[in-house]
């Protein structure tokens, strides 16, 4: 059986995908494809994978994972879907592309063809994503389970409706952003009491993924978490004070939400 895994488009976050992957299978499954034929070529050294064109990918691989940005999925389906068309054997697609339902995919494939959408994030670079994903009803249990194999390396995987995808998308997709801004002004504000900015920020970042792995591993709300941190009249009660009265909550929930809203567009 046809065992070959494609990516078309290697950039930043097709890129961690196909990292991942290969971590999971094996690089010699890979075939990878993208115009910038430095970036191919330092990826099939690094991976041991083989480069072809878009073309080639589309034809020859099981699963083809779409590392396009919504903007140029539909110039690039147009060229393939001859492609898609010849091919009598059975094969995955595999979109990454923001606001662009499964339905969307399918017209510009020109047919219903399996797919699955998914959402990752940028910590799959490094192992610690958060890859949402959702099937189209023709997906086998053997291809789903095949599916989470390969991506096994990226991080952590959830099933949503498609319906949830784009709000998932607003909150993992966009929130690393959200996270980094934050690591950097804990940093700043730990260099204007006067530590040293790589203290200050290795401090800051160790803080929130240990934060993190608590609301991951322990099981109380991050309210009861935060709670436990402030004593009465204490220093941490002081600060939680003055970004209340910033508005910190009601920032970082607009700001999923904004981003929710702009996902929803690109859709349209």
């Amino acid at each position: 059986m046809n065992n070959k895994i494609g990516f078309i488009g290697v950039g930043n976050m097709g890129g961690a995908l196909a990292r991942a992957v290969a971590a999971a299978v094996g690089g010699e499954r890979l075939v990878i494809s993208d115009m910038d034929t430095e970036k191919t070529a330092k990826m099939s050294e690094e991976l041991g994978c083989s480069i072809a064109t878009a073309a080639e990918v589309t034809k020859t691989c099981r699963y083809i994972f779409l590392g396009l940005k919504p903007q140029v999925m539909p110039l690039v389906l147009e060229e393939l879907k001859p492609v898609l068309a010849a091919r009598e054997d059975r094969f995955v697609l595999v979109t990454m592309a923001a606001g662009m339902a499964i339905a969307r995919i399918s017209e510009l494939a020109g047919d219903k063809y399996p797919t699955i959408r998914i959402m990752p994030n940028m910590p799959a670079a490094v192992g610690a994503g958060m890859i949402l994903f959702s099937c189209c009803p023709i997906i086998t249990k053997e291809e789903k389970a095949e599916f989470l194999e390969m991506m096994s390396h990226s991080g952590e995987l959830q099933e949503l409706s498609e319906g949830l995808i784009d709000a998932g998308c607003a909150l993992s997709g966009c929130g690393p952003a959200f996270a980094f801004m934050f690591i950097e002004a804990l940093a700043d504000g730990g260099v204007r009491c006067g530590l040293p900015r790589p203290a200050a920020m290795k401090l800051a970042a160790q803080t929130l993924f240990g934060s993190a792995k608590m609301v991951m591993e322990d099981g109380r709300h991050p309210g009861e978490l935060k709670d436990a941190v402030c004593s009465p009249g204490g220093t941490t009660i002081e600060g939680v004070a003055a970004l209340e009265k910033a508005g910190f909550r009601g920032a970082a929930m607009n700001a999923v939400i904004a981003a929710y809203e702009k996902t929803v567009n690109i859709g349209k």
